[in-house]
């Protein structure tokens, strides 16, 4: 059984001043664990720390306005834990880039796709390629978390930037896994962190829609399960029409359908009439 936050551990987060990352570092610091928090936003992360050290104290937090992109800047920031603290037992690749311009955004400006990916996929193999060789040498059971996103599986229009770094992310932490399972006597899991919709940054909470703590609680506990995927529900959303969404998804292959034949005025009615069924393959509990 893994366990992602385990008291006198070490949690290094990326994107940890604000949503998904700062509740994982919030709840990292209940559980007692010394704290790595990366951001590029300084000021976010310095009051970030300053919350987070009431309750473990400043000296158990390390901070970095690190670039995830950056590799160098992240094998620094790996060799300054290392020193410190030795290896993590939680590495959260959290990160992320969101660029929405252009029209639907394929003709989209080249230097807007080039920094989605160099943060949301560059970013995570940055993120194991500083981290993991420490990791693998301690032979400690420790746990790494990519985070992908919905989008990165259903591929909806409006924003094929995002959607296809997301999807690199989910088949590159496939691969980690996969990876991770084949070296002999390995105690380090991988896991894809796929959040639905969720109130992150500073917007306004809309009913609906997961707070990040809620997000993190249901980690936490799907990992302690060895789930690889964490697929997460949200208020609007259960896990049951996430499975019809990336079943139909799947299906456009194997049925020769149009590409993304979801959104395809002839098979609206089709689709509506699936997601009325339940699944032809029920999803294991």
């Amino acid at each position: 059984m893994a366990e992602s936050f385990a008291a006198g551990g070490i949690a290094v987060i990326t994107g940890g001043a604000s949503g998904i990352g700062r509740a994982a570092a919030r709840r990292a610091a209940q559980a007692g664990m010394r704290l790595a928090l990366v951001d590029v936003d300084a000021a976010k992360l310095a009051a970030t720390a300053d919350n987070l050290s009431e309750t473990i104290g400043r000296d158990a937090i390390i901070t970095s306005s690190a670039d995830v992109a950056d590799m160098a800047a992240m094998l620094a920031l790996a060799g300054q834990v290392q020193a410190r603290w030795g290896s993590p037992t939680l590495l959260m690749n959290n990160a992320a880039a969101f660029v929405a311009g252009g029209p639907g955004g394929i003709l989209d400006a080249n230097e807007n796709w080039a920094r989605v990916f160099a943060v949301n996929v560059l970013g995570v193999v940055n993120g194991v390629q500083a981290f993991l060789p420490g990791m693998l040498a301690a032979g400690k059971p420790a746990v790494i978390v990519n985070t992908g996103s919905k989008q990165g599986l259903t591929n909806p229009p409006g924003n094929p930037a995002y959607n296809t770094s997301k999807a690199a992310v989910n088949a590159y932490t496939q691969n980690l896994a996969r990876d991770l399972r084949e070296r002999e006597n390995c105690a380090i899991s991988a896991h894809l962190l796929i959040p639905g919709w969720t109130t992150t940054g500073e917007a306004e909470h809309r009913p609906g829609a997961w707070r990040p703590e809620q997000v993190v609680e249901h980690m936490e506990k799907l990992i302690a399960e060895d789930r690889f995927f964490i697929l997460c529900p949200d208020d609007d959303t259960p896990n049951d029409v996430d499975h019809k969404r990336i079943f139909w998804n799947a299906m456009d292959i194997i049925e020769n359908r149009p590409a993304l034949s979801r959104w395809h005025k002839d098979y609206k009615d089709e689709f509506a009439g699936f997601m009325a069924r339940d699944l032809p393959v029920p999803p294991k509990a």
